[in-house]
């Protein structure tokens, strides 16, 4: 039975970005406020910041979310292991790992698999959740299909399109990225298990994009348009 549509339903599903690596504590702490008043499922902050984030949002309903060897996944295991802990420690109730895209890209799906399972054991262990980042413009579909039956098999919380700062170069020279499209969607959501939910995150802008990618199956998004896609739901009326 479908969902009925109102305004926490799709605040619940933002994770309110704040990881450009030119934002300063003040732009930070104002993107905190914009989750804080829009309610939020989180906030979505680089390590260094979840402590100030944390005590800002004491009180609320919005939780911490905070990334691992971001955006480029090519840390040792052992180093992915280390901040996940340390970013749980420090009050992060999700965790968003990217994977090392050198490894899928080399085929070499032992270490990728065990990886993501000590992952998720260590961020599970602590009592928060993983969000696993496949990067998927780099990807071809056969990769994301095994990425998404390993994390199936690891029963990770989300699997999660982009980091949003996975820029391919085009034959201009020039840089740029599609993010989440449909037909990885539909790929991620038909080829993960139910148990496993699914992350949209780089071009997702308006009401719209949200509401489209929320019929493809996605529970969560990435988002820095959070007022304006939660203002443009107010003005269609949505309550």
């Amino acid at each position: 039975m479908e969902q009925e549509i109102t305004l926490k339903s799709l605040s619940k599903m933002i994770d309110h970005s704040l990881l450009h690596p030119t934002m300063s504590d003040e732009e930070i702490m104002k993107g905190c406020a914009i989750a804080k008043k829009y309610d939020t499922a989180t906030v979505c902050v680089k390590p260094y910041a979840i402590e100030m984030c944390k005590n800002f949002l004491e009180g609320s309903n919005v939780g911490i979310c905070s990334v691992v060897t971001f955006p480029h996944g090519n840390s040792t295991t052992k180093i992915k292991i280390a901040e996940t802990v340390d970013a749980i420690e420090l009050g992060a109730t999700e965790i968003d790992m990217v994977v090392n895209i050198g490894k899928v890209m080399s085929g070499d799906w032992n270490y990728v698999s065990d990886e993501i399972r000590q992952i998720n054991e260590a961020t599970v262990s602590g009592g928060a959740i993983l969000k696993v980042i496949f990067e998927n413009d780099y990807l071809n579909n056969a990769q994301i299909t095994k990425l998404c039956k390993i994390c199936s098999v690891y029963n990770v919380a989300f699997v999660k399109t982009s980091s949003g700062y996975g820029f391919v170069k085009q034959p201009n020279g020039m840089y740029s990225y599609k993010g989440a499209t449909d037909e990885h969607l539909k790929l991620m959501r038909e080829k993960s298990s139910a148990q496993v939910q699914i992350k949209a995150a780089g071009g997702v802008r308006t009401l719209d994009d949200l509401m489209r990618v929320r019929s493809l199956g996605v529970t969560r998004i990435g988002a820095t348009a959070t007022v304006e896609i939660l203002e443009e739901a107010k003005a269609r009326g949505i309550i």
